[in-house]
């Protein structure tokens, strides 16, 4: 059981009643990302659970040296700022997919809704599984890393059990 610290009810009721939510465990987080931009920008509105279980296939220690990189990149004072939170990589994922510039790409950003585990809020919802990006589907590689250990690796650390 993750804890969730957002207001789960607030963030939902701002997005609406007419939502896709989409369960990340098992996905690939690049091919994910792209369908989920894809569909925010076809004018849907998509809710993802279990950002944390979303998984980065290659070397393990050529993934976690690449995002530490990235994390490293900026100053405290003026940026470039990297997430550690996993639902928040997600995030920055999908943003980078989207055309961030135009007010059309920042408007289907605004419909995206990412939670680490499943909110009690959304436990009776039923979940869509995206097929094209499920690690079984599609990958023939045995290496892999979670979003939950690169966000360990540069210093989340995770409340709950």
């Amino acid at each position: 059981m993750i804890v969730v610290s957002v207001n789960v009810k607030r963030v939902l009721k701002l997005l609406g009643d007419d939502y896709v939510v989409i369960n990340a465990e098992g996905h690939i987080l690049g091919r994910l990302s792209s369908i989920i931009a894809k569909r925010l920008l076809n004018g849907e509105k998509i809710v993802v659970v279990n950002a944390e279980k979303v998984i980065i296939t290659g070397d393990r220690e050529m993934v976690l040296r690449r995002y530490k990189e990235k994390y490293d990149r900026g100053s405290k004072e003026k940026g470039p700022y990297f997430p550690r939170h996993p639902e928040k990589i997600f995030k920055r994922t999908v943003r980078g997919m989207l055309p961030w510039k135009s007010r059309r790409g920042r408007e289907a950003y605004r419909r995206l809704r990412v939670f680490m585990g499943v909110p009690n809020e959304l436990k009776d919802k039923k979940f869509e599984v995206v097929e094209d990006a499920l690690y079984e589907k599609v990958s023939k590689t045995d290496k892999y890393v979670t979003l939950a250990e690169v966000s360990q690796y540069l210093g989340f650390k995770f409340r709950g059990a």
